[in-house]
């Protein structure tokens, strides 16, 4: 018994010692906020510009116009004085041309107040044009109400006072033109003519082709620094052919004899801003044997292309015999559009309107066509301040 009582004692005082300390209390570190953090810089993705296309005044003109404006403005008319006003209202024309009988009874005053009435008519502002050349071809200054006596023709001018007299004699002219509300002369002539007895001998410069084609440029930006919008003529060249006023006319020479004497001194007119140039009735074999320079495709190609020329293409006028003795005035002004001009010399133009706007609805002249040479109409016309840009 005692040794029992031994053996529960010693188990209870084990079990005391083994009892197990109280566990440490466990610490929780602070809860902390993390410091606000910079973000690095970023590029921005890099944009494409827009593109932006310039305005262009000519084209929001064409846009609105009708098909019977644009064909009108296709026509240099011939100026009919009566029937003028109402002729400019019912055919839209692109401008007028004066002749002799338009200007021989009037003075400075009263013409000028004859071209604004014609001016006030029109819903798009007029070419006024002229040919005052000079010599023997002068609508104006043939009568002493607007000068003494006429202008010498440019030949004559140089002969009597060189490139300067001739040049002060083109700054005269512009000066009278411009302030008589006529904003083109149908100049200066281009032509190259060494023979007395041809046609074009006493209207063209008679001087080698870079002298001339100093004098063209010369007068183009005399000319522009009047208002007054230069027609370069005849293209290719008239040389020594005979005069398409009366029948027919060809040029059997070769394109390099061309290029090396009559292109000369159109080239410099191109290279000094001219607004137009006029092609010329002559058949031209180097180009096209089969069609007067004026209804050639071929000839008009190679002015816009081998010659640059992004300018107004116009005809000569289109009831010379060179080209009635074989095309109707209808037919022939079709055929000029459809060459590649852009204003059409013209007398019969109330024939020659109805033919061209009848071709265009049919389809024979295309729209992108009629449209182009309208364009080209209403650009010079806003080059030469006459519409306001």
């Amino acid at each position: 018994m005692k040794r029992v009582a031994c053996f529960c004692l010693a188990l209870l005082l084990c079990g005391c010692a083994a009892k197990p300390a109280a566990p440490a209390p466990v610490t929780t570190a602070p809860e902390t906020t993390p410091a606000p953090t910079t973000p690095a810089p970023t590029t921005p993705a890099p944009t494409t510009p827009v593109p932006t296309t310039p305005p262009d005044p000519a084209q929001d003109i064409l846009d609105g116009m009708t098909v019977e404006e644009k064909v009108g403005q296709l026509f240099l008319a011939r100026c009919n004085g009566p029937t003028a006003i109402a002729d400019i209202e019912k055919y839209h024309l692109g401008g007028f041309v004066l002749f002799a009988q338009d200007t021989q009874d009037e003075t400075p005053d009263t013409l000028r107040a004859k071209l604004q009435s014609y001016q006030n008519a029109a819903k798009i502002p007029l070419l006024i044009a002229v040919d005052e050349e000079g010599g023997t071809v002068s609508r104006i200054s043939r009568y002493c109400a607007f000068r003494a006596s006429r202008f010498p023709s440019p030949r004559d001018a140089y002969a009597q006072g060189g490139m300067e007299g001739a040049l002060k004699t083109e700054e005269e002219k512009s000066r009278l033109l411009a302030g008589l509300g006529i904003n083109v002369n149908l100049g200066p002539v281009c032509d190259i003519s060494r023979n007395p007895a041809a046609f074009m001998y006493k209207r063209s410069f008679g001087q080698d082709p870079d002298t001339t084609g100093r004098f063209i440029a010369g007068t183009v930006e005399i000319m522009d620094s009047f208002g007054v919008g230069s027609c370069l003529k005849h293209f290719p060249g008239y040389g020594e052919n005979a005069d398409t006023h009366v029948g027919i006319a060809v040029d059997n020479r070769s394109l390099e004899a061309l290029e090396s004497v009559d292109l000369v001194p159109f080239r410099y007119g191109i290279q000094s801003g001219c607004g137009a140039i006029m092609v010329s009735h002559v058949y031209i074999a180097a180009l096209d044997p089969s069609l007067p320079a004026t209804l050639s495709p071929a000839v008009h190609e190679y002015l816009r292309l081998e010659m640059g020329f992004a300018g107004v293409i116009v005809t000569d006028d289109l009831v010379m015999q060179a080209i009635t003795d074989k095309f109707g005035a209808g037919e022939a002004a079709v055929l000029a559009v459809l060459a590649g001009n852009d204003l059409l010399c013209s007398t019969e133009y109330a024939k020659q309107y109805q033919a061209v706007l009848e071709a265009v609805q049919s389809g024979r002249i295309p729209m992108h066509v009629l449209d182009a040479a309208a364009k080209r109409v209403i650009a010079w016309k806003l080059d030469l301040g006459l519409i306001e840009k």
